[in-house]
């Protein structure tokens, strides 16, 4: 979102695509009778203050916070993340928000692949209800992987990750399911003898595709689930103090986008997807627990299947499923979308100084930081003369060797500060004379190193100018 003018110049925290949030807040600030200018900044100051906490991104005023804390990709990784965020001083040890007014930034991937997917979701909900409680924020982004569990790309959920949703009752459930998919095969035979790849024809073939907790896993992801109707508050890209954070990058090619027209195009996506889907099994065409790529070959499938006059169809079902099949070339989707774009990482030099240029001046921007692409040797990386930081460092380390816990600590928008579980690294103070630009090494917070465990600190330890020493 470009800053133009001085009213727009007075927020400080740009969080896009929040249309229903701001319809509302619109009807706050109706200008009223001509005041004085002065009184009329302060009205202003009061009224952003006033607005309420809300369980996804807001509003606030301009001025870069005090304290920043970007994590990047969890992958489920509970026991790490929290690990990292106890050492940044974000939460205690009952994993309580101590954070302060720090804002913390999470660009997405919470899940797939790791262990304790519900554990991950459960803290980020919570620390998002506490943080406004003691004038913090916590902002939670849209991952690639978000979106493919909203979708039900499910090619990264493992059995162990389906298994922490089941209870007591996941067996019948399961069965139940299995009976479901079996009356469904039977009233579409002559579409399932256009399958472009024939799905699972004995009872035990599905229950090792479909175990223990995987339809509650559905459910709970689902437009009417918890986590699903949390997740799909989230922007996929915001910008605080000057500082533009998402998950994957952001094109050249669409940089004469605003962000909020990017969160709103993404936020349509998802809206759009949720409708045909729900329209497809009021069909009978789909059953709710189909992943995407089931869907797909059903979709494909019922169309040869109509051309060939074995089944007959509205010409509003054909258009729906036509619509369907085009989520191949949405937004959310695509490999150079904000979600998925890998360019800051694979990028040359040349080719990204004049290109992360080309984004920054775009936005009125200072810098990017973007997750997405696990950095080599699990150290955040900044590019570009220090314009991108990319923060993926691997974090479950059990699947990216070599991996660790990170987080990039921002100062007042000028001082960029890599911290790990066992040192921190200044990685640019605009002030002086940055680490990477002069080709030294970036030069270790209060001398620690691999070898030496900083304390774990309150935050702002080192935005506050204070240290503690190594242990």
């Amino acid at each position: 979102m470009q800053r133009n003018s001085p009213a727009n110049a007075m927020l400080s925290i740009k969080l896009c695509g929040l249309s229903g949030w701001l319809s509302e807040c619109g009807k706050w600030l109706r200008r009223p009778a001509p005041v004085s200018t002065g009184r009329a900044r302060i009205s202003l100051l009061l009224l952003v203050s006033a607005v309420p906490a809300w369980a996804g991104p807001a509003k606030a005023p301009v001025k870069a916070p005090d304290a920043v804390i970007a994590i990047g990709d969890v992958h489920n990784d509970f026991d790490d993340f929290v690990a990292i965020l106890r050492h940044t001083g974000l939460v205690d040890a009952q994993n309580h928000w101590v954070g302060g007014k720090t804002t913390f930034v999470q660009v997405g991937d919470l899940l797939d692949r790791g262990p304790k997917p519900r554990e991950v979701l459960n803290l980020m909900m919570g620390l998002e209800k506490e943080a406004p409680q003691a004038g913090g924020r916590v902002v939670s982004l849209l991952g690639n992987h978000e979106m493919m569990n909203i979708m039900g790309d499910l090619r990264y959920v493992t059995p162990m990750n389906y298994g922490s949703f089941a209870d007591g009752n996941s067996v019948q459930r399961q069965k139940a399911a299995y009976e479901e998919y079996v009356k469904w095969r039977g009233s579409h035979a002559s579409l399932l003898a256009e399958l472009p790849q024939p799905m699972e024809l004995t009872e035990t073939e599905w229950m090792a595709r479909h175990p223990a907790g995987f339809v509650e896993q559905r459910e709970a992801l689902g437009l009417k689930g918890e986590y699903g109707q949390w997740l799909r508050r989230h922007a996929a890209v915001a910008e605080i103090g000057g500082v533009i954070f998402l998950h994957g990058g952001i094109h050249p090619d669409l940089a004469k986008t605003k962000l909020d027209a990017i969160n709103n195009r993404v936020h349509d996506e998802i809206k759009e997807f949720d409708a045909l889907k729900q329209y497809l099994e009021n069909e009978k065409l789909i059953l709710p627990f189909f992943n995407l790529q089931e869907i797909n070959n059903v979709l494909q499938a019922e169309i040869v299947a109509e051309l060939k006059s074995r089944v007959s169809g509205s010409d509003e079902r054909k258009a729906k499923i036509q619509e369907f099949l085009k989520h191949v070339d949405w937004l959310s989707v695509r490999v150079d979308g904000p979600l998925w774009f890998r360019g800051y990482d694979r990028w040359s030099d040349q080719e990204g100084e004049p290109q992360s240029s080309k984004v920054l001046e775009s936005y009125k921007a200072t810098h990017i930081v973007v997750g997405h692409t696990v950095q080599n040797g699990g150290r955040i990386r900044p590019r570009f003369g220090d314009k991108v930081f990319l923060i993926d460092t691997g974090m479950l380390s059990s699947y990216y060797p070599g991996g660790r816990a990170s987080a990039l600590e921002i100062c007042g928008g000028s001082k960029f500060i890599a911290v790990y579980l066992d040192e921190q690294v200044v990685l640019l103070d605009s002030a002086v004379s940055s680490p990477q630009n002069t080709g030294e090494h970036p030069a270790a917070v209060n001398g620690s190193t691999a070898s030496e465990k900083p304390a774990d600190l309150p935050a702002n330890r080192i935005c506050g100018g204070t240290t503690a020493a190594p242990q």
